[in-house]
């Protein structure tokens, strides 16, 4: 079964670290990855950039409205995100409890991926 691992923290952290604390995060979620891969449960994975450049996308009226960024306020932002392939819900959870920014008290949804 494949599960989608929605990446939550707070985006203004992430930006007011120094060069080495950047260094030192991106080389955990380096060595996160390569354990993935190690069990076999690496499909995909990327970190978005920042809100400030996402364009969220409506339709009203029949028309298509786009405006700049998310319109919600909220403490975490999805910033990244893990597609994993595992025997189970069980194995989708051990993944998600081993993402570096759960330490810094980010969170992680799981989601089923639905084969279309």
């Amino acid at each position: 079964m494949r599960y989608l691992l929605l990446i939550y923290s707070d985006e203004k952290a992430f930006a007011g670290m120094s060069q080495e604390q950047t260094e030192a995060t991106l080389g955990e979620f380096e060595k996160y990855s390569a354990w993935l891969v190690e069990k076999g449960w690496m499909r995909a994975g990327d970190q978005l950039a920042d809100t400030a450049q996402a364009t969220t996308v409506r339709q009203t009226d029949g028309a298509v409205l786009a405006t700049d960024g998310p319109f919600a306020e909220t403490k975490e932002q999805l910033g990244g995100y893990y597609i994993v392939e595992c025997a189970n819900l069980d194995d989708a959870i051990e993944a998600a409890g081993r993402i570096p920014s759960l330490a810094a008290g980010g969170s992680v949804e799981v989601r089923p991926l639905i084969d279309m």
